[in-house]
């Protein structure tokens, strides 16, 4: 019983410290006027290495709280909420995948993470707009993707390994 109390409090600090994050970079300035809605995706610091440490249920868990939280208490509404969902339902769901298979590192899953959740939030664009021509938005979130997936994988990897031997 101790073990499943020590976890569920251990998951509702990384969902805190999740909820920061988002908050941190919501509080940061626009990394690009000419783009618009590119951000680092810093949260997802704790989506990777929950992966990784834990399983796709904690991360999945702490994943779905966030962006309820989210919307819910920093001035988000039901669009926030939907382009953040299918973000991170479609992200979790290749992480995972490519997780198991396991042909790439850390850096290489957050990476398709990075641009599968942008590819999420695009998809639900279109649909709600009712154009394709939005699909050529992931050209430049495509790169930017990619480059946040990078610096995310690599705090994540890093976190991973300095907890490696911290029993939870």
């Amino acid at each position: 019983m101790r073990n499943k109390t020590k976890r569920v409090a251990l998951l509702g600090v990384l969902t805190s410290v999740a909820l920061v994050l988002s908050y941190l970079e919501a509080m940061l300035p626009p990394i690009s006027t000419a783009a618009p809605g590119i951000k680092m995706g810093l949260p997802n610091i704790i989506i990777v290495f929950l992966l990784y440490r834990f399983g796709v249920k904690e991360a999945a868990t702490v994943s779905f709280i966030r962006v309820f939280l989210v919307a819910a208490f920093f001035g988000g509404n039901i669009m926030t909420l939907a382009y953040s969902t299918a973000g991170a339902v479609l992200s979790l769901v290749l992480m995972t995948l490519f997780k198991k298979i396991n042909i790439f590192s850390v850096v290489g899953v957050s990476i398709i993470g990075g641009i599968s959740h942008n590819l999420g939030q695009i998809m639900v664009a279109i649909f709600l707009f009712k154009t394709v021509q939005i699909g050529y938005y992931m050209i430049v979130l495509s790169v930017t993707g990619t480059l946040a997936g990078i610096i995310i994988g690599f705090i994540g990897s890093v976190l991973i390994k300095k907890l490696e031997k911290v029993s939870f």
